[in-house]
């Protein structure tokens, strides 16, 4: 396997400099943090990415004020306290993207999210409690468990909600790859999952860098050099 710190170099030189590489990075995530979040910030954040898959993320993110008034400030308990009808009716309403389905991957969440609440005091402590070491464990988790959080979605998730999280994008998986990562191109098997996260591990022991890092680093090194006005649109790719 390739030094993380060629790796490194690689991107800061496409990106014009160690310090430009860094400015791309974002700041430290702290998973400990997520014990504080409110259970309807993490509903909020799952909902968000679940409509994002597929969609265009600056049209949900523009709409997502109506998004909150729509479905109630995403509050579980509240929201499963509600009738069929209300479900019904906002398949049909203008304010948010009309998708059944995801639709009712929010009631679906909901649920999942009361009861993980209900058994480790709130989502958020129960993210907060997760090993970052284990983040492949953690995605299989929110698969089983979760609605429509399975894949790319559960990752983003993950990053949206401020928890240490590499993302296996297109870039990412061909800079493993390019690195001696013996992955297929789409990696979602045990056995391909498992290798990244080890890899992932092994490279936070070498470089002293978080993982979301890692990850923007690799997704940096390699693939189209976007400029740093694209770069703001788009997340490890």
């Amino acid at each position: 396997m390739s030094s993380f710190n060629a790796i490194r170099d690689r991107a800061a030189e496409r990106k014009g400099g160690s310090a430009v590489l860094v400015s791309l990075l974002g700041p430290v995530p702290d998973n400990a943090a997520l014990f504080d979040v409110p259970d309807d910030r993490i509903l909020s954040i799952m909902a968000n990415r679940v409509f994002s898959a597929g969609f265009v993320w600056r049209v949900i993110e523009q709409k997502w004020p109506d998004f909150e008034e729509a479905f109630l400030g995403f509050q579980p308990q509240r929201l499963l306290f509600q009738p069929d009808d209300f479900w019904h009716d906002l398949a049909a309403d203008k304010r948010i993207v009309r998708n059944p389905q995801k639709i009712r991957s929010v009631r679906d969440n909901a649920s999942f999210v009361q009861k993980v609440a209900e058994e480790h005091g709130s989502f958020g402590r129960f993210l907060a409690s997760w090993p970052a070491e284990d983040q492949v464990g953690l995605m299989a988790y929110l698969a089983r468990h979760g609605s429509r959080l399975g894949g790319n979605t559960g990752q983003y998730f993950l990053r949206w909600v401020g928890w240490d999280a590499f993302i296996l994008s297109p870039d990412v998986v061909l800079a493993l790859r390019e690195a001696g990562l013996d992955i297929g191109n789409a990696p979602t098997s045990r056995k391909d999952l498992a290798a990244v996260q080890a890899q992932m591990n092994a490279w936070a022991d070498e470089s002293g860098l978080c993982r979301t890092h890692i990850s923007r680093i690799l997704a940096l090194s390699i693939g189209d050099n976007r400029s740093l006005e694209e770069l703001q649109f788009h997340a490890d790719t």
